[in-house]
């Protein structure tokens, strides 16, 4: 729990570090217009467009890898997806520095690595990080003050885990020194602002480890710079008021843990005169020191707010965050003999838990995908690497639900009839069995740990993660698509990219299954977006998209596409077709000449079979109001009980004896006709469809 406390401030610390320097980091930027546009998209959020403007750079030549990488570390690391981010950052220091910005990139990577590794208990690697990094910076003469203080804070707080006191000081006291160069240099109050909270992240690392001597010193000096900043014209007052109660707090829990309790008692009552203490996040916080302090009753109050203030700051109820926050609530409604409280958090402890679990696993199989994708060489070690992860995750949810089956123990024992403690008993002897059962199932998942599993799971996250889910809503432009897969892993795909009014689209059909056809189409759609945000032609975007998966293709997989253009303001439409089903076109819909046909088209080859293609392409002057139906032939080629096929002159019939009133209609209706169709008979192809209608 005080590990997670001394990673939130060190979060506040990288927060407000960063708001200070976005200024100086901007103008750096500007030396090089590649890192200008893969910032601006960090500061829109835009993730995705952060790593395909990474990837293109790297591939172009104009940012190196070592910053390519560290891109993909802050793009990931933004994301909350830290795994990948530490994969990434770790990456990005074994890289060699050529340039003044590898420099840079250097020392920012290391910092926030450091970090990462901090906060997950890896203290001997965080510093394997952290002190090479302080001496390249004395070496070189890169970096600011705030890079010096924020890596040596790092290293303090990981020697004195580590139990190097001594070493952990001069660490601690360095960082200060660094932090009062920065506050006495910068005139605009931010430097105390940093300083502050950093002698906040030292004193809160020394109550961690229950260093109470050296913690009182450390909240006296971060004491002594919050009055400074108060003289500082333009000081924030709602700054200042929060970080009064924030050190009040640590010195009553410091004084408690020396046995001082009436300067314990005066520290709490400080921190309740501040405006702070009445904010939900205060009430949360004071519970700190009301546990400490034995004083359940008030620890329980508080943690009424508790839902509120999680509310506020958007935290979810990850497992971390559970054992720091639902642990301790439930602790104190128990101790205050609080039933049917202690009864209503241990419900929500569960339920939020079941909830963790899912995600937990639903964000590691993601991170995992990400870095199987980019990697297949290292993808035996980042499985190893997953199966320590997860036996460590799944060893933390048995703690924790052995700790919530003790405290249930213990209420309806202290608080029932002989009766009741009896089916307390025969409850808790089920779900021991029950969890020695799901134990069992664990042990024996990951000592068999099957391959083809793993794969299909992985292989559907990376081609889930690709496949975009929402649609421009424009007046002129109406799309819509949808996938179906036969199986759990598909090898369809589809995407658009909107630069303006222009529209690239795509729906694709990609050979073969399981993990190499998802990571071939994950290849696939990354380069159609790369490509297609040069502004290049459809025939082009198929060239250099053949010309790059057919390098090394061992395996001979290929995919069949058709690839469109579409002018929104004209109507005027570039298509190449490469070796996929073709199109079907509605032309006249308003007239009683109403046609529909398929699209004729020049026979281009699949893609990745042969290299050095040059793919043809063609051009219709305009489709406006001619709605485009583009699919893959797990529509056609549908199967019903009788292995009959669905039919390209069933598809056309249907087409011209319906009228639709938007683009999803269409997908909607097809879809439904198909189903209908195969009258039960399970799917033999993944099924596509893309329609789009140009007003």
């Amino acid at each position: 729990m005080r590990l997670l406390s001394c990673a939130f401030f060190a979060v506040m610390l990288a927060f407000v570090a960063a708001s200070c320097g976005r200024k100086a980091e901007t103008l750096e930027l500007k030396s090089g217009h590649a890192d200008s546009l893969i910032f601006d998209a960090g500061t829109v959020r835009n993730y995705a467009r952060m790593l395909e403007l990474a990837d293109s750079f790297e591939h172009t030549g104009n940012i190196t890898q070592l910053n390519a990488n560290r891109w993909r570390g802050v793009a990931y690391y933004r994301q909350n997806q830290y795994k990948t981010a530490e994969y990434y950052y770790k990456k990005a220091l074994a890289c060699d520095i050529k340039t003044s910005q590898d420099s840079l990139a250097y020392v920012k990577s290391a910092r926030r690595l450091s970090e990462i590794l901090l906060v997950k208990g890896d203290y001997e690697g965080s510093l394997k990080v952290a002190m090479p990094a302080v001496a390249k910076l004395k070496e070189t003469g890169y970096g600011t003050d705030i890079d010096y203080a924020i890596l040596l804070n790092n290293i303090g707080c990981c020697q004195l885990n580590l139990g190097r006191g001594e070493e952990a000081q001069e660490s601690f006291g360095a960082a200060h020194q660094y932090y009062t160069n920065r506050w006495t240099s910068d005139s605009t109050g931010r430097g105390f602002q940093e300083a502050v909270i950093g002698t906040v992240y030292t004193s809160q690392a020394y109550i961690n480890t229950k260093r109470f001597d050296e913690a009182i010193y450390w909240i006296d000096r971060t004491e002594m710079l919050l009055e400074k900043y108060d003289e500082i014209p333009g000081a924030q007052r709602d700054y200042s008021d929060e970080y009064k109660g924030r050190i009040e707090i640590m010195r009553a829990v410091a004084m408690q843990g020396l046995g001082q309790e009436d300067n314990a008692s005066k520290a709490y009552k400080a921190f309740c005169a501040t405006n702070y203490a009445k904010t939900s996040s205060g009430l949360i916080l004071a519970a700190d020191f009301l546990m400490v302090a034995k004083r359940y009753n008030e620890a329980a109050d508080n943690y009424m707010q508790l839902d509120k203030m999680l509310g506020e700051w958007g935290i979810d109820l990850t497992l971390d965050n559970i054992q720091l926050y639902l642990m301790p609530k439930l602790r104190a409604n128990v101790e205050s003999l609080r039933k049917d409280s202690a009864m209503a958090v241990g419900l929500q402890l569960c339920n939020a838990l079941d909830s963790a679990i899912i995600n937990g696993k639903n964000d590691e199989a993601a991170e995992l995908a990400t870095i199987y994708e980019t990697q297949q060489k290292e993808t035996q070690i980042a499985l190893q690497q997953a199966d320590m992860d997860s036996q460590r995750f799944w060893g933390t949810l048995v703690v924790l639900a052995l700790v919530v089956i003790f405290f249930t123990i213990f209420i309806f024992w202290h608080h029932h009839a002989a009766l009741r403690v009896r089916h307390a008993h025969e409850r808790l002897a089920e779900a021991h069995a029950k969890l020695q059962t799901a134990y069992d199932q664990l042990e024996e998942t990951t000592a068999v740990k099957e391959r083809i599993e793993s794969e299909l799971r992985i292989a559907r996250d990376i081609q889930m993660s690709m496949v975009p889910q929402q649609f421009p809503e424009r007046e002129d432009l109406d799309i819509h698509a949808t996938m179906s897969t036969a199986k759990e892993v598909g090898g369809d795909l589809y995407s658009y990219i909107l630069e303006g009014d222009m529209l690239y689209f795509c729906v694709a059909d990609v050979s073969g299954k399981g993990v190499p056809a998802s990571l071939f189409m994950a290849q696939a759609i990354r380069l159609f977006r790369t490509f297609a945000t040069q502004r290049m032609m459809p025939a082009d975007i198929v060239t250099h998209m053949n010309a790059a998966l057919t390098e090394d293709n061992e395996q001979g997989m290929f995919v069949t596409m058709f690839l469109g253009l579409i002018d929104l303001t004209t109507g005027n439409l570039k298509f190449c077709n490469a070796g996929h089903n073709p199109p079907v076109l509605i032309e006249n819909i308003e007239t009683e000449q109403r046609t529909v046909r398929f699209l004729e088209m020049i026979p281009n080859a699949p893609i990745g079979l042969w290299p050095d293609l040059e793919y043809e392409g063609e051009e219709i002057e305009s489709i406006k109001n001619c709605p485009l139906v583009t699919y893959t032939d797990g529509l056609t080629e549908a199967e019903n009980r009788q292995q009959e096929q669905f039919g390209e002159e069933r598809l056309l019939d249907m087409m011209r004896n319906n009228r639709f009133g938007c683009a999803k209609e269409v997908d909607d209706f097809l879809t439904g006709e198909v189903e209908r169709f195969r009258d039960g008979a399970e799917p033999n192809d993944d099924l596509t469809i893309m329609t789009l209608k140009v007003e």
